[in-house]
């Protein structure tokens, strides 16, 4: 990345990321292009190449991505894609090379640098658009060289079961969602005292937060805590079941 950087001076300039054991599909570089005119970072879909398939896998990804457009039906964002996806990795990334520089770039983590690089983008008021047109396709292999990656989820998986698979409580993760939009409107507007009672928090602290940020993208994403019981998780038959309950509910209201 730093290589990159030191060839890139334009301000429009981009920096891509994939892994050696992936293929982006041909129209990757123009995907990407056309979803990093709306947004400073783009995290495209990862799929695998099903040369030794993993059905409970299939299942948690579909699980993650309904969740995620739940989200997005509830707080909706002006630069998300039309069609969006739960997954953020480095196997498939996009970003502004100005964020990229602004952040600091990928901490020296053993583990989750791309994951964390997308939640220290939102915090910092960025636009992340979850982009499921800007498709990569990456190894199914048992045996991986990054320590907790794919491939070591997918040979867990191998000796598992659906019901001993733990995922996030939709309701939970609803709660959030509402909360964000919470956040955002009383940012908006200028009003916090109300989003400051419906998080439980004092009105200073609040003011304090929403002083440091610079849009209501930050603001939400710094502001929202977890749940106030703390953040659940389901076994993965229940969660797909109430989650669709609960979609169905909203979407009967």
């Amino acid at each position: 990345m730093q290589l990159g950087l030191s060839k890139l001076s334009h301000p429009a300039s981009l920096l891509l990321t994939t892994d050696a054991d992936s293929t982006p599909r041909p129209d990757w570089l123009s995907m990407m292009t056309a979803g990093l005119v709306e947004a400073d970072v783009v995290a495209g879909r990862i799929m695998r190449r099903c040369e030794r398939p993993s059905y409970l896998q299939d299942r948690i990804e579909t699980y993650y991505d309904a969740l995620f457009a739940w989200r997005r039906r509830i707080d909706p964002v002006a630069w998300e894609a039309p069609a969006t996806h739960h997954c953020g990795g480095g196997a498939n990334l996009g970003i502004r090379a100005d964020a990229y520089r602004m952040l600091g770039g990928f901490l020296p983590l053993a583990s989750g640098e791309d994951a964390r690089l997308l939640d220290d983008a939102s915090r910092a008021g960025l636009r992340v658009r979850r982009d499921a047109a800007c498709v990569v396709c990456t190894s199914d292999r048992r045996t991986g060289r990054a320590v907790a990656g794919l491939a070591s989820a997918l040979r867990q998986l191998d000796t598992t079961d659906a019901p001993t698979v733990e995922v996030a409580h939709p309701a939970d993760m609803a709660w959030q969602y509402r909360m964000h939009v919470a956040a955002r409107t009383a940012y908006e507007v200028g009003s916090l005292d109300a989003v400051a009672a419906a998080l439980g928090l004092t009105l200073d602290h609040v003011r304090g937060v929403a002083r440091e940020c610079p849009n209501e993208e930050a603001f939400a994403m710094r502001i929202v805590p977890v749940p106030p019981g703390g953040m659940r998780s389901l076994p993965l038959p229940m969660a797909e079941a109430e989650l669709a309950r609960l979609v169905g509910e909203r979407l009967a209201a």
